[in-house]
């Protein structure tokens, strides 16, 4: 009798994905103990997911986005108002199981804050959620056989085997990562009255797997208005620089594996606070990174391919074992030099701080590699000689496009593509002329869909040997289009090394018209 030897192939396959885009809108009174809105400067926003819940084939997510708001008061200052706009969101996810795993990220598209009168705000904001959906998939394929006498001989099995690289999720983990330090102010800034603004930003964060641990580099960068002590204090403003490096513990993570990593920044808190001397110059920042962790590993196996016996018959059970294998890992670098002109361009002292969002509209597929369309959003703080209005901000879209390589890139394969922005500048050039300089990063994960017929299941039953007797003893055979020897020496009731020895061959290469000698085995 045979067994098949089988082994499970344990995997995550990518099932769909869905995205759904969501207003939000709301008014905001100002409270009583802040000035009369005459400008609004700057607004910044955060979205924030509380839960996400499958349920019967959609998706609920819950969540808020947390605003802020700098504007110019009636009577000149600055002042902050900051707010928050829940939501909730069903997406219909087609053939979602509960089992299913799923993954949502947010983009808030855009913000805009408006003022309806000087005592109410409107805030109104575009936020996209996409959710992507894995499903695990175990699958038992014939790996070998095992041959046990029954009542006569052992059977004669000749195997053919199929190498076959297959993509699995090794592990799914999420941790945390914090940075805290303490920023001085220079010699020649005044002293801290209160906090206006604040702003971190990461740039050119790295990820890299070793045996049990998860290496992370990068710099977080902190930029601040602040209102100078004393009466008449002019706004000031520092942007500074924070590297940081570290590692966090992940067991059964190895370095061969293939990350796909999402950082994104889940907590901050700037303070201000005295030095030694009592006065107030310096500021604490604390910083909590969040590290959705998902690791790829490569696992070459052999799988039965076909078996026949010389002195049996066979009769195969055959499935389809569907899997992703990866295509390409590339991390790529689109390197971004634009002059912009800013409004009120003659006024302009001074650019103090930019900052740039990366925004994909759309990817495509081409020969050898992922074509990427989309803009760089780059704010730009500046200073001018109106002091009425000390701060102005400008927004200015940079398109961009860039051709990832991916050799073998189909219309099937699936792309992860996680686009960050590693450096920017912008330096004022003359001419009320701004240069822009930046640095998109775009990590791309490609895997590659396969189906293959793997064995299942085989019986085995005595030989018919007047079938057998039928074939000649030997016989010659020009070989056709498409044959190999595997399938000749099947069909002639013969094995692949008979046929090498018999004629000689050193390699099993053939090709069409091609004289062979087939002799065939009795056992």
């Amino acid at each position: 009798m045979l067994e098949l030897v089988k082994k499970n192939i344990h995997m995550n396959r990518w099932k769909g994905n869905a995205t759904s885009q969501i207003t939000l809108d709301d008014d905001f009174i100002v409270p009583d103990s802040m000035d009369d809105v005459e400008q609004i400067i700057l607004s910044s926003g955060e979205i924030t997911m509380d839960s996400v819940k499958n349920q019967a084939e959609r998706v609920v997510v819950r969540g808020k986005m947390d605003f802020t708001i700098l504007y110019r008061g009636a009577e000149g200052g600055l002042c902050t108002l900051s707010g928050s706009i829940n939501f909730e969101e069903p997406i219909n996810v087609p053939g979602l199981d509960e089992k299913d795993l799923v993954s949502v990220s947010c983009d808030l598209e855009d913000l805009n804050a408006g003022i309806i009168n000087s005592r109410k705000l409107s805030v109104k904001a575009i936020v996209t959620l996409q959710v992507k959906v894995e499903t695990l998939c175990d699958v038992d394929a014939a790996v070998e056989v095992d041959t046990k006498p029954a009542s006569g001989d052992a059977p004669s099995v000749e195997t053919l085997r199929k190498k076959v690289d297959v993509a699995t999720v090794a592990l799914h983990h999420k941790d945390t990562f914090r940075i805290k330090d303490t920023i001085s102010l220079s010699g020649n800034k005044p002293n801290i009255d209160h906090i206006l603004w604040n702003e971190m930003i990461l740039r050119g964060v790295t990820t890299r797997p070793t045996n049990g641990k998860m290496m992370l580099d990068g710099e977080l960068m902190v930029f601040i208005i602040y209102q100078g002590e004393g009466e008449n204090a002019p706004v000031q403003w520092m942007e500074e620089s924070i590297p940081f490096s570290g590692e966090i513990e992940v067991p059964d993570v190895t370095e061969d594996m293939v990350p796909v990593v999402t950082v994104r920044l889940i907590h901050r808190d700037i303070e201000a606070k005295p030095d030694s001397d009592g006065e107030m110059r310096e500021i604490d920042v604390d910083a909590v990174l969040e590290l959705d962790m998902k690791l790829y590993k490569e696992e070459s196996m052999e799988l039965l391919n076909d078996l026949y016996s010389t002195n049996r018959d066979l009769a195969l059970q055959t499935g389809e074992a569907c899997f992703d294998k990866i295509l390409t890992k590339n991390m790529s670098k689109c390197k971004i030099v634009e002059k912009i002109t800013l409004d009120q361009a003659d006024r302009i002292l001074q650019i103090c701080h930019s900052e740039g969002t990366v925004k994909i509209d759309d990817t495509e597929v081409k020969e050898d590699g992922l074509h990427v369309e989309g803009v760089l959003e780059v704010k730009i703080l500046y200073m001018t000689s109106d002091d009425t209005q000390p701060i102005q901000c400008a927004v200015e879209d940079i398109p961009f496009h860039f051709l990832i390589e991916a050799p073998g890139i189909n219309d099937l394969t699936i792309c992860q593509l996680n686009p960050g922005l590693e450096q920017l500048s912008a330096v004022m050039i003359g001419g009320g002329n701004v240069e822009v300089k930046a640095t998109i990063s775009l990590d791309l994960l490609a895997l590659q869909p396969v189906c293959e017929q793997i064995i299942t299941g085989v019986t085995d039953s005595p030989m018919d040997f007047n079938n057998l007797q039928k074939l000649p003893g030997i016989v010659g055979y020009i070989v056709q289009p498409g044959d190999t020897l595997w399938k000749i020496a099947k069909k002639f009731h013969t094995t692949v090394d008979t046929i090498m020895t018999t004629n000689g061959l050193t390699e099993s290469t053939i090709k069409p018209g091609d004289r062979l000698i087939l002799v065939k085995e009795v056992s």
